[in-house]
């Protein structure tokens, strides 16, 4: 299962920003956000919505509306 954990980075070292409890060993992975989070986000939102959105299955709804 993936769990998202926000951090901040603190005199080099990546401090959690809510308490959580990891097993011992347990692999993560970290992906540093752009400065302006919005932008990121928005950005990020759009390109799934799009994926979702503009595709040729809804092609078929298009059709049905036109008869």
């Amino acid at each position: 299962m993936l769990q998202t954990v926000r951090a901040i980075v603190k005199k080099g070292k990546i401090k959690l920003l809510e308490d959580v409890s990891f097993p011992e060993g347990v692999e993560v992975v970290v992906t540093m956000l752009p400065k302006d989070n919005d932008r990121f986000w928005l950005d990020a939102s759009t390109q799934a919505l799009n994926e979702v959105w503009d595709n040729p299955e809804d092609d078929i709804y298009a059709q049905l509306l036109q008869e």
